[in-house]
């Protein structure tokens, strides 16, 4: 198809009753979209928010991705409970990119599909002067590092906020894993640990297979390729890191160059078979650009990886893995299990827990129980403080945190909050001291876990 005209979607829905400027007086947000090749870019758009015009410019090449992407945002429009009113400005053609600087009809992008040259673009666009709120990850090999730091550089000197996508943070096991974390007289200090025994273990499991807003997703072929999508240390990966140094070392700045020792990593790939390439695809055989990875009748996908670091003297180790398809009843599962000198804070998500994350606490070897049941005491009351409903329950040998359903808001919901925070950003022109050189030092460390493992060490 040849490049489309602008292209103005109009919603079937009632017209939005307005958006309002933001806190510091800046103008309202006008989004534009960059090749939307991810389900994540949809999910951002699932709620409204008053400070973004409902009017989005969308940039991307032609081809299924983007159509899906617009199908998604109006099934959004059409649903009949809480409906949004997103209307779209759309550009198709292979000059998309280059479209979008030339006309330049937003003041932020979002950045959610294809990772490959993924740095230099972003780079590009902040040295625009446009904000960039990009999915993870931002990159997906060292080579695109120095890229990403001049990027920083560039955007804190046109005065526009550069952030990635980390929904984990608004997972409520996590935020409460995090919280109990900083209260000493439960769990005392975060241990040291050994390379054979981490002081912080996390392992986060997905599916090739999957539904999205009770929809079967259907995933781009790039997606299988690591030289589009990238390896799941730096995928997921990004996220387990984005979360040690979130809970471990909360508002601390992490400089990658003095507190991080990548160690060692490995990673292994998923093997595919034609027939569950198709299910998920929609395609009858393995494209070109995916023959290099094909063994006999499979697909292997380096989706597979496992890091084991230092940061700032804590021993970690982190695996992101990937599986075809989730057991019936399940989905994603994040394990995770920090290891105070008092007690150990454990959120596990396995068929005990119905597969939904529950986060446990559990004694450490030499604690006085007494000591520690006084201690939960006080620690309650304080979560109980910012988080009404909130209890605890004793087990055989150790305690589950109890968390209302109010809480339980789902995956798809924490791109809201995410993104709220994006905006704040935005609005009072500055993000907290840390969040800039913890992003750096987070890729910094995906991108030198996956240079081990592809060296085997």
């Amino acid at each position: 198809m040849k490049a489309a005209s602008l292209l103005l979607l109009a919603s079937a829905s009632l017209p939005f009753a307005g958006f309002a400027a933001s806190a510091a007086g800046t103008p309202p947000i006008k989004l534009m979209v960059l090749d939307p090749g991810h389900f994540h870019a949809g999910l951002l758009q699932k709620t409204m928010y008053r400070q973004i015009d409902p009017m989005v410019f969308v940039y991307a090449p032609d081809g299924p991705d983007v159509l899906d992407h617009l199908k998604r945002v109006d099934g959004y429009n059409q649903r009949v409970d809480k409906p949004t009113h997103w209307q779209a400005t759309v550009y198709r053609g292979p000059d998309y990119f280059e479209r979008l600087l030339k006309e330049k009809p937003g003041n932020a992008v979002v950045m959610s599909g294809n990772n490959r040259g993924k740095p230099g673009r972003i780079k590009t666009l902040v040295e625009s002067g446009i904000h960039v709120f990009a999915d993870k990850p931002v990159i997906i090999d060292p080579a695109g590092f120095e890229t990403l730091r001049q990027a920083f550089a560039a955007a804190q000197q046109k005065d526009v906020v550069l952030y990635d996508i980390m929904t984990e943070r608004s997972e409520i096991t996590t935020m409460l894993q995090r919280e109990l974390a900083q209260m000493p007289d439960l769990f005392g200090q975060l241990e040291t640990g050994t390379p054979d025994n981490p002081a912080v273990l996390m392992e986060s499991v997905h599916f090739f297979y999957k539904s999205v807003s009770g929809v079967a997703l259907k995933r781009p072929a790039w997606f299988f390729d690591v030289a589009q999508q990238g390896e799941g240390m730096v995928d997921v990966g990004s996220h387990l890191v984005d979360l040690v140094q979130w809970e471990c070392f909360p508002e601390k700045v992490v400089d990658y160059a003095k507190d991080i020792q990548v160690l060692s990593a490995r990673h292994w790939p998923t093997p595919m078979t034609a027939a569950q390439f198709a299910t998920v695809t929609g395609l009858g055989t393995f494209p070109e650009f995916l023959k290099g990875s094909v063994q006999g009748p499979v697909l292997n996908v380096y989706a597979n990886g496992e890091m084991n670091y230092r940061i700032k003297g804590v021993q970690v180790r982190l695996t992101a893995k990937w599986d075809y398809e989730a057991p019936k009843g399940s989905g994603d599962t994040h394990y995770s299990i920090l290891r105070g000198t008092k007690c150990h804070l454990v959120i596990r998500q396995g068929p005990n827990e119905n597969y939904q994350p529950t986060l446990y606490i559990e004694g450490a070897p030499d604690t006085d129980p007494a000591s520690l049941i006084k201690a939960l005491d006080g620690a309650i009351f304080r979560l109980q403080s910012r988080h009404p409903g909130v209890d605890i329950k004793p087990l055989a040998r150790s305690w589950q945190i109890v968390i209302p359903s109010k809480y339980d808001d789902g995956h798809e919901a924490h791109f809201a909050e995410v993104t709220e925070r994006f905006l704040k950003y935005i609005a009072t022109g500055e993000m907290p001291a840390w969040e800039v050189p913890n992003m750096i030092a987070k890729y910094y460390t995906t991108t030198k876990a996956l240079e081990l493992a592809r060296q085997g060490k």
